[in-house]
Parts: structure tokens; sequence; C-alpha cells
């Protein structure tokens, strides 16, 4: 199945129901939606593989088991990975208790069978029966989903914005901040005062987002630990092992067969 052209046929505001469900599969090389944006606010669950979002100004991970959460009328990109299994859902605006900011959502056994239960369905169900009753469960247990934050965020600021292009190119690079400030004439000091001003972070947890939005695609795509933490520059395993549990709480290998 063409997922671009799949899911760009599928015009959501054409539908008066309060909630949609889209499910495309088999997808046979990594696919990019173009910018685009609509009245109702989307999830995009990955059941497997993943997939990646640019959302404003940050590029968002999302592997299995985890959403990320567009806002009605945010203008975003999806890019699906080859012989991914990806389920996306339009909730509209009004709906209580949904985020008005886009971020990633971790999913519950229930909400993620719940909306591919509702992607079976026709999508101009009936407002009054049953599947209007299930839409109603899967909305109370999508607003009750606790935050992650995979997300690595592109400034605007424009020596930021190249130094995040030039991570992104080579999430390997492992130069330090005054070796940063260096190539664009600055101070270290001058550029850690403004990358904290412009993104909130120290640049140590920036670029670290970035490698965990890295680790994810490459881990969700079946890449071994090792192969990932050279690829991210790591002196050794056990020091990506280290960052990794340090950052989500376990460590990749565990972090993922929870996911399956």
């Amino acid at each position: 199945m063409n997922f671009k052209t799949s899911f760009m046929e599928f015009d959501t505001d054409l539908y008066p129901q309060k909630v949609l469900a889209l499910r495309i599969a088999g997808v046979e090389k990594e696919e990019e939606v173009p910018f685009h944006q609509h009245h109702k606010g989307q999830l995009v669950m990955p059941l497997t593989g993943f997939a990646k979002c640019h959302i404003n100004d940050a590029v968002w991970m999302v592997p299995a088991h985890c959403a990320v959460w567009i806002p009605s009328q945010v203008p975003h990109s999806n890019r699906i990975s080859p012989d991914a299994d990806v389920c996306m859902l339009f909730v509209e605006q009004d709906i209580i208790g949904m985020p008005n900011k886009a971020c990633t959502l971790s999913i519950s056994p229930l909400l993620r069978e719940l909306i591919v239960r509702l992607a079976q369905e026709e999508q101009d169900y009936d407002k009054e029966g049953s599947v209007a009753r299930l839409v109603d469960v899967l909305v109370d247990e999508l607003i009750s989903m606790p935050t992650e934050h995979f997300d690595f965020p592109i400034p605007a600021e424009h020596r930021l914005n190249q130094i995040a292009k030039r991570l992104l190119a080579n999430p390997g690079d492992r130069n330090t901040v005054g070796e940063w400030a260096t190539q664009f004439a600055m101070s270290e000091r001058t550029l850690a005062r403004l990358v904290k001003q412009e993104i909130g972070l120290t640049f140590g947890r920036w670029r670290g987002q970035l490698h965990i939005v890295v680790a994810l695609q490459k881990l969700s795509m079946g890449e071994s630990v090792q192969r990932v933490a050279e690829d991210l520059g790591y002196e050794s395993v056990s020091a990506f092992i280290l960052f990794f549990k340090k950052t989500l709480g376990r460590p990749p290998k565990q972090y993922m067969k929870e996911r399956e």
C-alpha cells in the first residue's frame, strides 16, 4: 500500500464523527507525507517499526507502543519506516483533556486495542451506535495517558539551527560545546547560554535527546545495542547503556522488550 496516497486521500475534515482511525501497513520503503495540517488533532501510533514526525521546530521519534500527539491545525510531516504497521487517530479539537502542545504519549495495551478496533470499522459510524460507545471508552483512556520526551528541538536561531541540522546529519558527532562555539565565532559560555535560552536545556541534554531519538529509531529496526552505541560515537557499549538507562529508566534491551 502506498502510504502517502492512502493517507492524503483520507480527508478527515469531511467526517463529522469526533474520532476517526486509519491503519496502514506493508510500506515497502521509507515514505514521507509532506507538511500539512488538518482540523482534527492527530495521534500517530506505530504497532511495529517506527514513525518520525517533524512538528514545528522539532523532530519527534515514535517507537512502537508509543504515539505522538499533534494538535489541531499544527503543520507537520510524517515519515514511516519500511514494513511498519501504523495507526493514525484523528480527534476533534474540542475534546476536553487532550494536550494543547505536541507531545509523545505512552500507550496502554487497552488503548492500543481500542484504536486497532476502531480502524477496522467504517468511519462514518452512527453517533449513537456501538462504535460511538467504543469511541467514548477510547477517549477516556486516551486523555489519561502519560507523556514521554522523544523529541529533538530545532531552534529558529540561525546558529543553533545550523548546529541542529549538522547533528541530525551526523548524530555521532562528539564535538564539545567549546569546539562548536569556535566554529561559530562565539565563546563557550555564550553558546551554552544561548542553548539554554532558546531551548531550555543544557547542550549535553539537548544532544542527549537526539541520541535517544536516533537510538529508539535504530533499535526499533532491529539494530544491535553495540551498533547503535558505535553510530552515536560512544567510547563503549557500557557507556551508551548507562546513558540510556539514566534517561529512560531501563537498559536498551529491557526497554524495547517491554514494548514488544
